[in-house]
């Protein structure tokens, strides 16, 4: 269990989450840490399942720095995202079928891999089918996304809440990076809406370099491409996740995009499948 001896792992319970982990009630199933909190974590409630594993992430996070390892699990932080998302009851209902969680590996992985069969489609399809992408992605992270998605051409349009905050979608399909004409167009767009408005532009093939030092920074908008939907569903990040890091790393640095990799850090060969 990480780097825990058994005082420490009692002492970083006590401490960080003010629990006393050797009580018998948490040995149930035996007195091993990982034992000990499984039976934690199946008798607390979903709130402070989510504390515990943020704590014990961050413990692991400063061990891997400290010790300079590469991480030894696959996909371990958007699996940890993952869970963090399934607990804190990110969920929503998809075609109409019972809400599903967010974490849902198998979905995420379905995702995926439609969104390869995408790119084979021609231009006339692959416009509606990029609409419906969207909606389901949007849908599954709990965006609470707001109909129509409307087409023009390749372009999606739409609107989805991130936390407090009411984000307008501009989504493109185009067979070359977008540069910076449609990133003023879409800006002019948000400045005629409510001063709180912001917004996500999604390029399927990216932002030209030119076109981003051109737009400039701080703006009021995220820019997401294909890249970073396919990395994220691979990696099993949640949208929403990754959303939520654009747009602090966005606030911290005025850049309008960051790429998932250099977000969430380059997968290890061992990460690859």
């Amino acid at each position: 269990m990480l780097d825990f001896s058994d005082p420490s792992f009692a002492e970083f319970f006590a401490t960080e989450l003010d629990v006393d982990i050797d009580d018998p009630i948490y040995a149930e199933h035996g007195g091993s840490k990982g034992k000990r909190l499984r039976c934690f974590l199946q008798k607390v409630d979903d709130a402070a399942a989510v504390r515990t594993l943020q704590a014990l992430w961050e413990h692991r996070a400063k061990l891997l720095t400290r010790t300079g390892q590469p991480d030894p699990v696959p996909n371990a932080e958007g699996r940890y995202l993952s869970l963090v998302a399934k607990l804190s009851g990110q969920s929503s209902a998809i075609n109409g079928e019972s809400p599903r969680p967010a974490s849902d590996w198998r979905l995420l992985g379905e995702l995926r891999d439609e969104l390869v069969q995408i790119a084979s489609l021609q231009p006339h399809e692959r416009g509606y089918a990029f609409e419906a992408f969207l909606k389901r992605s949007f849908d599954m992270a709990g965006l609470t996304a707001r109909e129509p998605f409307r087409n023009v051409g390749e372009q999606i349009d739409g609107s989805f809440l991130l936390g407090e905050e009411t984000y307008l979608l501009e989504a493109k399909w185009h067979s070359l990076p977008t540069g910076v004409a449609d990133l003023h167009v879409f800006h002019g767009k948000l400045e005629q809406k409510a001063a709180w408005a912001r917004g996500l532009f999604v390029s399927y093939n990216g932002f030209t370099a030119e076109g981003l030092v051109a737009f400039g920074a701080g703006k009021r908008l995220v820019c997401m491409d294909g890249r970073d939907i396919y990395d994220a569903l691979d990696r099993h990040i949640p949208l929403k996740a990754v959303l939520e890091r654009k747009v602090r790393r966005a606030a911290e640095t005025g850049h309008p995009f960051i790429a998932v990799k250099d977000l969430f850090g380059q997968q290890t060969a061992g990460d690859q499948r």
